[in-house]
């Protein structure tokens, strides 16, 4: 164990002040939104902001303990910590419901889901298995074993259930794809039962995965856009149109990206790719948009529309996604001020779980449209001082769990984001050290610390 001098001359510090940013938006936020003129101290614990700093402190007092434990620690004990986690996911099942899932896990008054640190010990389990495992030698059993450390605790959290959690485990198959293990195993082992199918391993075999979860979102945009209708540049344009636009607009930045950057012997083969991408996403779009609205049946047609969230029940099932899109247009450009918002307040109540899951909703009704850029900027800049941190490590251990709690971040982020503007349907995902909450703050805060202590001690690593 080393000596707390010196203890933080290798942390990554604008990583950590980046998140220590988002904490104190999130602490200043829930006040805002929770604010009692009988308690007005900030550090009242009778009050919801009062238990956020509580939260927030311990937090971070676990993270300095996380500090002081030598890097390699982590790896000797990550099956332990992954068991440990599981055993407590199933003994949640047998707890009382609350909100209709069994998540919650009861400590005297207190209580906390063990689903939020499972996501730290699958990361720290995977990890340690993708450095075990000589990925240039991989079979149905390596590429099974590596799908059963993700999907045996997706099992349990669907148990409970829990949709939101469930949908964030979904991002640690982006990491191993980092590491180049692909499922071609699995795929061309079920293809084998076709004689009349003589599949080589193409680019769509390597990247079987991507391509398909590309199709699904793809095929998704296209009919949750098909009854809109949008005014980019004053033009009016359908959903369809307008997600055509957007991809050309994509497709002409990569463009650019390749022709200025992309390695020469390479980019004929990239412009390729691009531009077969481009095509078949057009057709796609076009092709369901056309089947959406000219060859559905009206019943069809009906299940979709309530599936996708196309039809509103303003006070009924679409209720929260409805005031919450109230709540963030409000805020307009410059916002209402500090402790002005007027929708989203817990007094006035027109925004359910506005200081967990919708804590967006306040931050863009008191900062508007200036303070939403400020705030996205500033996720993405953590998350792009994760994925540096990711590519700079000598470890594999260190740079997949790195990725992993890259991506759960972005995961939040997007979904939690996204359901707060109406793009993405309401699963309860809250907001990384923004939203209320005393498992995902800590849970969060030990997978950032973690990574802090990895990364300090990169240069210790040989390989």
């Amino acid at each position: 164990m080393r000596q707390p001098k010196g203890l933080f001359s290798n942390i990554d510090w604008p990583l950590l002040i980046g998140v220590l940013t988002l904490m104190g938006i999130g602490i200043l936020t829930v006040y805002s939104v929770a604010y009692n003129p009988e308690h007005p101290s900030l550090f009242d614990t009778s009050q919801k902001y009062g238990k956020q700093v509580l939260w927030i402190g311990l937090s971070l007092f676990l993270g300095f303990l996380i500090l002081l434990i030598e890097a390699d620690m982590y790896r000797k004990f990550a099956e332990y910590i992954y068991i440990v986690t599981l055993v407590l996911l199933v003994i949640v099942l047998f707890m009382p419901p609350v909100h209709g899932a069994r998540a919650w896990l009861g400590i005297g008054g207190l209580g906390i889901q063990p689903a939020e640190f499972a996501k730290i010990s699958t990361a720290l389990m995977l990890a340690k298995w993708v450095d075990n495992t000589n990925i240039k030698l991989q079979n149905i059993r390596t590429i099974s074993e590596t799908l059963g450390i993700v999907l045996l605790p997706c099992i349990l959290v669907a148990l409970q259930p829990d949709a939101g959690t469930l949908l964030v485990f979904t991002s640690f198959f982006f990491v191993l794809y980092r590491e180049g293990i692909s499922f071609d195993p699995l795929v061309f082992s079920i293809l084998r039962y076709f004689p009349r199918v003589k599949l080589k391993t193409t680019w769509l075999g390597t990247h079987f995965v991507p391509f398909f979860f590309f199709l699904v979102i793809l095929a998704f945009l296209s009919l949750f856009l098909s009854g809109s209708t949008y005014s980019p540049f004053g033009i009016q344009l359908s959903g369809p149109l307008f997600l055509i636009l957007l991809i050309s607009l994509i497709g002409l930045l990569f463009l650019g990206f390749i022709s200025l950057f992309g390695y020469p012997r390479n980019k004929t083969k990239n412009l390729v790719v691009l531009l077969s991408s481009y095509v078949f996403s057009v057709f796609l779009i076009s092709s369901i948009t056309f089947f959406f609205n000219h060859l559905a049946a009206p019943h069809q047609k009906n299940r979709i529309e309530l599936v996708l969230g196309l039809k509103e029940d303003p006070n009924g099932a679409d209720y929260n996604r409805n005031r919450a899109m109230a709540a963030v247009g409000s805020g307009k450009f410059f916002g209402k001020g500090y402790r002005k918002a007027s929708v989203s307040s817990m007094r006035t109540n027109h925004v359910p779980e506005s200081e967990t899951d919708f804590i967006f909703c306040p931050f863009a009704e008191e900062w508007g449209f200036v303070g939403n850029l400020f705030l996205i900027a500033l996720y993405l800049f953590v998350l792009f001082r994760i994925f540096s941190i990711a590519e700079r490590q000598r470890s594999v251990f260190f740079r997949v769990y790195a990725y992993s709690v890259g991506m759960v971040l972005f995961y939040h982020f997007a979904i939690n984001i996204g359901m707060n503007i109406g793009l993405a349907p309401v699963i309860g995902i809250p907001l990384p050290f923004l939203s209320y909450g005393g498992s995902s703050m800590m849970a969060f805060t030990i997978m950032l610390f973690v990574l802090l202590k990895l990364d300090s001690q990169r240069r210790d690593v040989l390989r």
